[in-house]
């Protein structure tokens, strides 16, 4: 869905100013010792309007929640949320995930959690996928042996895909599911996410922890990948009104 522009967005950015970070590499390292009292470090990779970001930070106040988001007009109302509930252990900043090792050093990040990411569903854009070997080569960086990567996709094809890059990276991976909400709603839900449970579609989720022999951006170069498209299959009826897929 995209974000309507803002036209006060500055006006509204600097009131909310005390939640965001301008230069986060500059605390590399230091996460713990600029932010004193949180026993665990939480990474959300695209927060978008925060529904996801507020709750989880609300019901985990020992915890320092970080909140990447590349979409200003979606961050300015997170960090308004955020304001809002007065929550003091969250904190956001706007950067490529590609530089999280400049911003974190080696396992200073506790869990990562990855909600409703862009599929780049064509074969040559699957090197941008958050869940390609590229990307998770480093998390793995920035997070230790036992460390949580928390997935969730509606994108059904993008998870199996997203399966089969974890394994063969060398994660340890728990709580697989292809309809979280099978049972009614579980945990907490992105905005995006309540709109597709009351429309009737599934959620996938998986954990991924790190483990001694998954791989790092020591291991050099990640493989290439070849097709690799996940493109929904493309439903239409033929002429006696049967649903087809192409």
């Amino acid at each position: 869905m995209r974000i309507r522009k803002k036209t006060n967005l500055g006006p509204r950015m600097k009131k909310c100013a005390a939640v965001l970070i301008e230069k986060p590499e500059d605390l590399s390292g230091q996460w713990r010792a600029a932010f004193p009292g949180y026993d665990r470090l939480w990474l959300e990779l695209g927060c978008g309007k925060g529904a996801f970001t507020v709750e989880t930070a609300a019901q985990n106040p020992t915890a320092l929640y970080l909140a990447l988001e590349k979409v200003p007009d979606a961050m300015v109302m997170a960090m308004e949320r955020v304001c809002g509930r007065g929550l003091e252990n969250v904190r956001f900043f706007d950067r490529d995930v590609l530089l999280l090792p400049y911003i974190f050093a080696p396992g200073e990040v506790d869990r990562i959690y990855i909600n409703f990411c862009d599929p780049w569903p064509r074969s040559h854009d699957a090197k941008h996928r958050l869940s390609a070997p590229g990307f998770l080569r480093k998390y793995a960086d920035t997070l230790p042996i036992g460390g949580e990567i928390h997935f969730k996709t509606d994108n059904d094809p993008l998870f199996a895909w997203s399966l089969e890059q974890f394994k063969s990276e060398g994660w340890i991976l728990s709580e697989v599911t292809s309809d979280l909400h099978a049972g009614g709603p579980c945990g907490v839900m992105t905005d995006y996410e309540a709109r597709f449970y009351a429309e009737g579609v599934t959620i996938n989720r998986l954990v991924a922890a790190r483990a001694a022999a998954t791989r790092t951006t020591a291991d050099g170069e990640p493989p290439r990948m070849y097709n690799a498209g996940i493109e929904r299959p493309y439903r239409t009826r033929d002429l006696f009104g049967k649903e087809t897929e192409s």
